[in-house]
């Protein structure tokens, strides 16, 4: 947990340096005593937090607890020794590293904030992704809260089952991160259908797609709508003459990436069959191997109904989702595990329950309790960089966007000296700063011509929908405000909230440069990427106006130090590497 004091903002930011203030005969002016007066804050920490590093005694923090002694420094308790820390200066015409203690130097003036880390109970992963659930339901087109009434109804499913413990835990993941392959094939639904990716799916959900009829109809309604008849038509046939095969290998797309992504997280093989097979029907209609009967993985079967299920529920009611689960017994659904879905059918408390707007705080209550699993760092690591796969995979054109702007933030942060608990923190922030942009419709983000005032003000709205979607995950909460602020300038003029300079911590700053680095480098629909010589040229120009000349200046020294690759890999979108998405636009055009 990180304690700030700043009264101007909402979020507190995940870390600031420590200040110095040197004489005014020293010729060396520390990166950190630029940085100090840029933010504006005093440092304090609270008596609570005080008192819980006080109960864990000597040397067991390694945190530096500040104090302002006889006016001519500050200095570290001596049972929190600080760690070196370096810092780069400039001298004369020369760039070198030097360590900031070898210079004695005039007292702080405290303007800075000194990072406070406090003891922190252990965090359950089901917290953690619960939270980050609600990114795969903007993914999917879905109302909020769509994977967790999924998972409470699954649940209850395998209670009804009386399914051990051990596969009750693998369901209970699978039912959590069954989306997390979305993202992959929205940008082809988009094409294929010129229409928004997010209306397409949510009318999928509903549709009975293996019946020739109900899937002509499916897409007659959903390719080009407001657009012209003839260019409705071409759209038409256009996807028609994909086939079946065309379809299958779109499915396949979603399943193939959502298993890669859960093997990723360390879940066990259950799971990760069960999110492979989640749209696989009982009769072999399904999608994407068309297995059959018992072929499909029993998980995968239960994920299946209380998916479908969840919609037809926050759609049209209860008795409407009991009416079609009976109405596809024996084609899409398990006769026995729909029977266990009709056992509780007139429990109106659960179902009650499933439409409160908070249904979040359920999801801990349903977890085996003696399969609870915790995660630690390492494990959080793993979710920021899974979630970041699943961001990256909206659009063809970002499709390693968020990896860039985390190399790029973390060169960043180690050239100015940051030790390494907070370069994790800047990482992180880093690898989910885009989050919001699932919502953002492919239509949009892909778009080769500029965007329409209508258009742009959705695209503006997608750091709200990063602040609300990391505010809901209890152990990334600190880092929303930074993350959502990638597109602050320091003269005020960015977006969402318009922030000035003194409001704009130091996290989001380094966010702000290496953001605007990786995308100028990256290619987009409506140009082509730039070198690294023009790209510093371009924000050399919005250095002190927009990005923080710090921050530039510390990049510059990670590019010329090769700490930072000057290689972009997202010079080249992933629409010229994947021969079926080059295909889908192909055809498009």
């Amino acid at each position: 947990m990180i304690v700030s004091t700043s009264p101007r903002q909402t979020v507190p930011p995940a870390f600031v340096p420590v200040g110095r203030r040197l004489s005014n005969g020293d010729s060396q002016r520390s990166v950190f005593a630029r940085v100090a007066p840029l933010i504006g804050f005093v440092p304090f920490m609270t008596e609570k937090s005080r008192e819980m590093l006080d109960r864990s005694g000597p040397n067991k923090s390694a945190v530096p607890r500040l104090s302002e002694n006889d006016g001519s420094s500050f200095r570290a308790d001596s049972r929190h020794p600080v760690r070196p820390r370096p810092a780069f200066a400039r001298f004369g015409t020369e760039l070198f590293w030097h360590d900031p203690r070898s210079n004695p130097c005039a007292p702080t003036d405290l303007q800075a904030l000194t990072t406070v880390l406090i003891q922190r109970p252990d965090i359950r992963l089901s917290n953690v992704l619960a939270g980050l659930s609600y990114a795969l339901d903007l993914t999917e087109g879905q109302r909020e809260g769509h994977a967790i009434r999924s998972c409470l109804i699954g649940m209850r499913i395998a209670r009804e089952l009386r399914l051990p413990s051990e596969l009750q835990s693998a369901l209970f993941y699978a039912l959590l991160m069954k989306d997390l392959g979305c993202s992959s094939n929205a940008a082809r639904f988009a094409v294929l259908f010129g229409a928004d990716d997010h209306r397409v799916k949510a009318d999928l959900k509903t549709t009975d797609w293996p019946r020739a009829l109900d899937a002509f109809r499916f897409v007659a309604r959903n390719v080009a709508p407001g657009q012209f008849w003839l260019t409705r038509a071409f759209q038409l046939l256009g996807v028609l003459t994909r086939g079946p095969e065309g379809a299958r290998e779109v499915v396949r797309t979603r399943c193939e990436r959502g298993a890669d992504i859960a093997r990723m997280l360390g879940f066990h093989d259950d799971t990760v069959q069960a999110i492979r097979a989640l749209d696989e029907h009982w009769d072999g209609a399904g999608q994407p191997y068309a297995l059959r009967g018992d072929q499909i993985p029993l998980l995968a079967r239960i994920l299946g109904l209380a998916q479908t299920a969840e919609v037809f529920f926050t759609s049209y009611g209860v008795e409407p989702a009991y009416d079609m689960a009976v109405a596809r017994k024996g084609s899409w659904f398990d006769p026995a595990i729909l029977e266990a879905f009709l056992a509780f059918r007139t429990d109106s408390e659960f179902w009650r329950a499933l439409a409160e707007d908070n249904v979040q705080a359920h999801v801990t209550q349903i977890e085996p309790a003696d399969r609870i699993l915790v995660a630690d760092d390492d494990r959080l690591d793993r979710v920021a960089e899974a979630f970041a796969l699943v961001i990256d995979a909206k659009s063809p054109w970002t499709f390693q966007h968020s990896r860039g702007v985390a190399a790029t933030s973390v060169a960043i942060a180690e050239v100015m000296g940051y030790p390494d608990e907070q370069v994790r923190e800047i990482r992180r922030a880093a690898l989910l700063h885009d989050i919001g942009k699932l919502g953002v419709s492919s239509l949009i983000l892909d778009k080769p011509a500029a965007l329409t005032e209508g258009e742009f003000q959705v695209m503006r709205r997608h750091p709200v929908a990063t602040r609300e979607i990391l505010m809901r995950t209890g152990c990334f909460r600190h880092l929303a405000g930074a993350a959502a602020s990638h597109h602050e300038r320091l003269d005020g003029s960015g977006y969402d909230l318009g922030l000035q300079r003194s409001e704009l911590p130091m996290l989001t700053r380094v966010l702000c440069t290496a953001d605007m680095c990786d995308a100028l480098r990256a290619s987009r629909p409506y140009r082509s990427s730039m070198p690294l010589e023009r790209v510093m040229e371009v924000m050399r120009r919005e250095a002190g106006n927009a990005i923080d000349p710090t921050c530039f200046e510390a990049l510059q020294i990670a590019i010329h130090d090769e700490t930072l690759d000057r290689q972009s890999a997202s010079e080249v979108p992933a629409v010229r590497l994947v021969s079926a998405l080059a295909e889908d636009y192909r055809q498009a055009a």
